[in-house]
């Protein structure tokens, strides 16, 4: 029995488990049990002679990725502290109006836009604190803004600083813009279906409610100015109204130089970042001040990728991810085998909806890469087929941001959850058939 326990694949999964399970019962956080656990297993896999060195290999595996994200995060976070966002806000409460086609399309192209800083907090703070005033005063159902903040918010997390795609890179050990950079048509289809469901939502609601003049008595309280919403997200004092057109132009400079491989990720991130800092806050006590503002996410984000590498580089410097490969491999009928990549899009769906990211992309995705490539998928299609059910891992109730979201609208959980899991499915799919369209994600091996 002894014997049994301490194979490679037996521990692996036990390993595996056992990291799934702290985490979803919060007995520990993702990073500690990202470092005790593979430890723990290591040394009963007699690797202990050899753990330093896997996990300094799989910390270094992870270095480009987490070195672009911390730098992708401050950057975007002084972007929206400086305000660059602030005049499309406005322009979309003023053309809103009271009507209700125009006010969830609104919705939904604000959700995408603030979303850019794949923060899905700052994303619920700014449209929420935006539209809920407009929503109340038309009598619109606030389960729709819900619905669309969430869905745009989980397609944009498919950028390169986003937290899912820094995952599934990091599990898979790929370069992050190979993850990202097939992935971009297909959220792009999934973004204007968002859009197609706003407008279904915005008719909807049109008939339902009447038309403008029947709705007059109800449209007495103004959408709150810019600075409410400014203060509301705690920053008014940083903002650079004036450098507004430099730090539109900085910002599509940027994304311009990462779609075309003009630079490394993590080069052209650290170079804008110091560019926006200096010249929006010349000050070197305004730029203290907003490092510090958004130090936690940065720190929060370096420690957990780096677990991440470490668990990976036991995982797999112990030989427990080859030998649950292995297994796996053995178990999956040659039939199904070269339809992996579909099939895990597919079931990214319900376990990313009971199961938090840190346990899918670090806990199955690996096993799931490693099985994949005995039938010749590469292990980047399984990162972006692991992407495909992040609209369904929004509703999610193991995510802080929804719980934040339901409370500044008002609504229940479960509310929120019954009315959008049917419409997040549905993107789910038609992300999935753009990217098998195009061939993001291969059909079969």
């Amino acid at each position: 029995m002894i014997e049994f326990l301490r194979q490679p694949a037996v521990l692996g999964l036990l390993m595996v488990v056992t990291f799934m399970t702290l985490i979803m019962t919060k007995k520990m956080s993702a990073v500690a049990a990202l470092l005790i656990v593979p430890i723990g297993f290591g040394l009963l896999a007699g690797a202990g002679a050899g753990l330093g060195d896997m996990i300094i290999k799989g910390v270094l595996q992870v270095a480009p990725t987490t070195l672009m994200l911390s730098f992708a995060v401050l950057y975007f976070a002084v972007m929206m502290d400086a305000g660059l966002f602030d005049p499309l806000v406005r322009k979309v409460l003023s053309i809103v109006g009271d009507d209700p086609v125009r006010i969830s399309l609104g919705t939904a192209i604000l959700a995408t836009v603030v979303s850019l800083d794949g923060d899905g907090t700052t994303t619920a703070l700014i449209v929420i604190t935006a539209f809920l005033p407009v929503y109340r005063r038309v009598g619109m159902n606030p389960l729709i803004l819900a619905t669309l903040l969430g869905l745009a918010n989980a397609l944009m997390n498919y950028v390169p600083w986003g937290g899912p795609a820094a995952r599934a890179a990091a599990a898979t050990h790929v370069d992050l813009a190979v993850v990202v950079g097939p992935m971009l048509a297909p959220a792009a289809v999934g973004l204007l279906a968002v859009l197609l469901l706003a407008w279904r939502f915005g008719i909807a609601e049109r008939e339902r409610l009447g038309e403008p003049a029947a709705r007059e008595a109800a449209l007495a309280s103004p959408a709150p100015p810019i600075s409410a919403i400014a203060e509301t997200h705690g920053h008014a004092d940083a903002r650079r109204p004036k450098l507004f057109w430099f730090n539109l132009l900085l910002t599509l400079v940027l994304i311009v130089g990462m779609v075309s491989g003009l630079a490394p990720l993590p080069v052209l991130m650290m170079a804008a970042f110091a560019i926006a800092l200096t010249v929006n806050y010349p000050s070197l006590k305004d730029q203290k001040a907003r490092l510090s503002a958004h130090a936690d996410s940065v720190v929060n984000i370096v420690i957990l990728l780096f677990a991440a590498g470490a668990f990976t580089g036991i995982l797999n410097g112990a030989g427990m991810a080859d030998a649950m490969a292995k297994t796996a491999l053995s178990m999956i009928p040659p039939q199904v085998g070269p339809y992996l990549a579909p099939i895990t899009a597919l079931v990214s769906m319900p376990l990313t909806f009971v199961m938090s990211n840190d346990a899918y992309y670090f806990g199955v995705v690996p096993v799931v890469a490693q099985a994949a490539a005995g039938f010749g998928i590469e292990p980047a299609a399984i990162a972006r087929a692991a992407l495909i059910g992040q609209p369904v891992h929004s509703l999610s109730p193991l995510l802080a941001p929804i719980y934040l979201a339901c409370g500044l609208l008002g609504v229940d959980v479960a509310d929120a959850q019954r009315f959008s899991l049917k419409w997040a499915a549905a993107i789910c799919l038609v992300v999935l058939a753009a990217a098998l369209a195009t061939g993001s994600i291969p059909l079969r091996a």
